[in-house]
């Protein structure tokens, strides 16, 4: 496994972005390869290459780094009506660059951007089972 990414090279000051905000634990920068204009990208310095693999700490950390941006999107020059945030976490939940990162995308009506999704009805029951197994596999992972 590389652990190599370009964030690494980013936070370290080797790469050029354009930077949003900066503190000890995370970096905030503007992606290249923007869904709308304004996409901000919000990665932990210490580089991990899935949310399993990042402190919780940090991963809290990520979100009130980007809420904040979120903010300062709706007041700056790009003047969005909405944000979305996106994580991916994994290759088949579409995530590119393993180093984990938070999308930060500024909306406005009409800019081509969405989900794409059915959504589905199931039955009570079927939710309710995978309820228990997701908070057996809860239990599990935290000794509970």
């Amino acid at each position: 496994m590389n652990p190599y990414t370009i964030f690494s090279d980013i936070v370290a000051g080797r790469a050029p972005a354009s930077r949003v905000y900066e503190d000890a634990d995370v970096l905030a920068f503007m992606d290249i390869r923007p869904l709308t204009p304004g996409h901000v990208l919000v990665v932990p310095k210490i580089p991990a290459r899935s949310l399993s693999e990042l402190d919780p700490a940090l991963g809290g950390k990520l979100f009130q780094v980007g809420q904040r941006v979120a903010a300062a999107l709706r007041e700056s020059e790009v003047g969005c009506d909405g944000v979305n945030f996106f994580l991916a976490d994994g290759v088949t939940a579409g995530q590119e660059v393993f180093h984990v990162h938070l999308h930060v995308i500024p909306r406005t009506p009409g800019d081509g951007f969405g989900l794409r999704a059915r959504p589905t009805s199931p039955a009570r029951a079927d939710l309710d089972y995978l309820a228990g197994s997701i908070r057996g596999a809860l239990g599990r992972n935290t000794g509970e």
